[in-house]
């Protein structure tokens, strides 16, 4: 779901991180249409709102956890995932012949759940970073150090992930026109807020929370002991509004031909004056890199602007807070509370902070993720799973092959292009077939933030590493703890983490009709993910080439453009609607992989298939979309993220005629689309 970890990174809710997803305020927490859904499900037919009446009862029943911004069959499963896994490695701990690898997991999860520790040290650990800040005497010596924190913490293709405090972000990747070689790719960053329309939108809910972010500021750097905080965050939060100014859309950033832009450590100079680019490589481990991958060139551009004309005492109080809010997990508990005062509550609605082994838990997997997933998968994932959801990930790609097969608008040599794409097509279920090392991770059993520093610079090390040589493309972007999905487009490959390969989205004791709905359906998702507005941009070698006959790409492109317009007429709230062009990648991916599902889920039943199998086949998947969220967070995910809301999500099936012979659904009723104007596309 590849967001391109899809929520699938939202509808999924992330094992790792709990990502935000995006949903509709009809079934947002507290409100009564929410309360009455399980009245309405009785009442209300299929054809008027699919996602409530086939998830009505849960709906009813279901409240969100103080803890989590939003919840659902992902969520639930995401937290039970993580409840046996904290529970593997708390019983690590009293255990003596540990290899090295558990033993730092072990250390790791230990050290942040000892509180005490961490409140007797105060802010002596934070104190040497804001030292070296504060000794920072002109603008080479601000370059260095933001040359030292870039970290590889955005993934603009395989998690649609865009952001970083950092000023920018590092990813590194298959080069676009050269996947036979690891290429580092830049892209904006600077924010503390998640995008550039929290700092330009001119509403009055943006200007409240820019207000409350201003106050976050200050309150940070009173915590770390600076003094005039609420005249060094009014000029935080200029200069990040001016950085914002520079960002691209979050609609741009996800065109990848947009940010094709290849510029030699030489053209920097020239095309983003305003630092030192030579010092700012040599401090960030990139000096010897000849090519990079400019992702936001405005942004580049404009950044650099700001480093010379910023004043620098400015620049210094900037990087001050975002060193405190970025490790205010690993410092005593007012910091904590107050970046969840302001992240949890303002930004996302959520009431209550999670509990800290949750916390524990989440930092440690970002830490060793791999590392995690090999203790996971050895105690939780039977052989038996991954033969049978290997054996439906076959079917389903030979679904999608006949189905190209099908298309009398493409052209031979389109057709053979596609085909090889599926042919070609790498899939990883339930764990990689090579494990990540952590041979050189340090790893304290008493020194959270030290630990948190390292584990950094360690996968920013390791990142950096890959540069000069050959990619895997069977190197995952998953781990196997994770409830999620992805499409790797420069790999021309797949993950299903272990995580999500048991109920409710897949289970070796339901029906084929059930589990291609859910799991099927995911997995056609994410296979059609190779062929989306996006995907279809790149050949079976994962390069950025247009394989497609100019009759064949207009075809496909105005076949889009309708359900761009059909999402485009959601409107979750009076002043918000579903962005069509964003969200296209994943409905194009959701349409398509419904379709190959069912098509599979028949190929496997054969005469056993009839209308009621197909209403179970129609439902599972309504099912593996339950989803309530808080309207602070759906807001942001509409604003932010590439996945539309789940119920219309779910109403893709209103453009399968299977579904209206299944649920009997006639003109009037609200999802109701004459032949015609059902988009067709794979």
């Amino acid at each position: 779901m590849k967001t391109r970890w899809t929520p699938i990174k939202t509808a999924i809710t992330l094992a790792l991180c709990g990502a935000s997803l995006a949903f509709s305020p009809a079934y947002s927490a507290g409100q009564e249409a929410a309360k009455q859904a399980e009245t309405k499900s009785m009442t209300m037919l299929p054809g008027d709102d699919f996602f409530a009446w086939a998830n009505g009862d849960w709906l009813a029943k279901t409240e969100i956890p103080a803890d989590k911004s939003g919840w659902g069959a992902m969520g639930q499963l995401a937290e039970e995932t993580n409840q046996r896994i904290a529970k593997l490695i708390e019983g690590l701990a009293g255990q003596k012949d540990l290899s090295p690898e558990a033993r730092k997991v072990a250390d790791y999860y230990s050290a942040y759940m000892n509180e005490g520790a961490i409140e007797e040290k105060g802010i002596a650990p934070l104190k040497p970073y804001l030292a070296r800040i504060d000794a920072i005497k002109d603008k080479a010596g601000l370059t260095r150090a933001l040359g030292e924190n870039l970290r590889a913490d955005v993934d603009p293709l395989n998690a649609t992930n865009f952001y970083t405090e950092n000023l920018f972000g590092l990813w590194v990747s298959p080069g676009l026109h050269d996947p036979a070689r690891n290429t580092p790719y830049l892209l904006q960053g600077g924010l503390g807020m998640p995008d550039r329309a929290y700092y330009l939108d001119k509403s009055q809910r943006m200007d409240d929370l820019r207000d409350k972010y201003q106050k976050h500021i200050a309150a940070m750097l009173k915590l770390a002991g600076y003094d005039k905080v609420d005249d060094r965050a009014k000029r935080v939060f200029a200069l990040e509004s001016a950085i914002a100014q520079t960002h691209a859309t979050r609609e741009v950033s996800a065109d990848v031909l947009k940010a094709d832009n290849t510029w030699t450590a030489k053209d920097f100079a020239a095309k983003a004056p305003g630092m030192d680019w030579n010092a700012f490589f040599k401090a960030a481990r990139l000096n010897g890199q000849q090519k990079f991958i400019v992702w936001h060139p405005t942004a580049v551009k404009g950044e650099a602007s700001l480093v010379r004309s910023t004043d620098l005492a400015t620049w210094k109080d900037w990087l001050a807070f975002h060193q405190i809010n970025h490790f205010a997990s690993v410092l005593p508990k007012a910091f904590a509370d107050q970046r969840f005062e302001f992240y949890g509550k303002a930004l996302t609605g959520t009431p209550q902070q999670s509990v800290r082994w949750k916390r524990a838990l989440s930092a440690t997997n970002g830490a060793m993720d791999e590392a995690i997933g090999k203790i996971y998968v050895e105690k939780y994932f039977p052989a038996e799973s991954k033969t049978r959801v290997q054996q439906m990930v076959s079917n389903i790609i030979t679904a999608f092959d006949k189905r190209i097969d099908k298309l009398d608008w493409m052209a031979p040599t389109t057709r053979a292009q596609a085909k090889e794409k599926l042919k070609t097509l790498y899939v990883g279920v339930g764990y990689p077939d090579h494990w990540k090392s952590y041979e050189g991770l340090a790893v304290s059993s008493t020194d959270a933030f030290a630990n948190a520093v390292h584990a950094e610079e360690f996968q920013t090390a390791h990142e950096i590493a890959k540069l000069g040589k050959k990619p895997d493309r069977t190197e995952w972007a998953m781990p196997p703890q994770l409830v999620n999905a992805v499409n790797l487009p420069l790999q021309n490959a797949l993950n299903f983490p272990a995580a999500i390969l048991q109920p409710p989205f897949f289970d070796v004791n339901a029906s084929d009709a059930t589990n291609y709905g859910s799991i099927g359906s995911i997995i056609g998702h994410e296979i059609s993910h190779s062929f989306d507005d996006q995907g279809a941009q790149f050949d079976a070698q994962g390069r950025l080439r247009n394989w497609w006959t100019p009759q064949d790409e207009k075809h496909f492109k105005e076949a889009s453009q309708k359900l761009v317009a059909q999402y485009s007429a959601y409107k979750p709230f009076p002043d918000l609607a579903v962005n069509g062009q964003q969200t296209l990648s994943e409905n194009l991916a959701d349409l398509a992989g419904i379709a190959a599902s069912y098509d599979a889920y028949h190929a496997a039943m054969g005469a056993k298939a009839n209308e009621a199998t197909d209403r179970d086949f129609f439902i599972g998947f309504a099912h593996s979309w339950r989803t309530k969220m808080r309207e602070a967070a759906e807001r942001r995910g509409i604003l932010t993220d590439g996945h539309a809301p789940p119920q219309y999500r779910t109403a893709t099936v209103r453009n399968l005629d299977a579904w209206y012979k299944a649920f009997d659904v006639k003109p009037g009723e609200k999802l109701y689309l004459p032949p015609e104007q059902r988009v067709r596309v794979w």
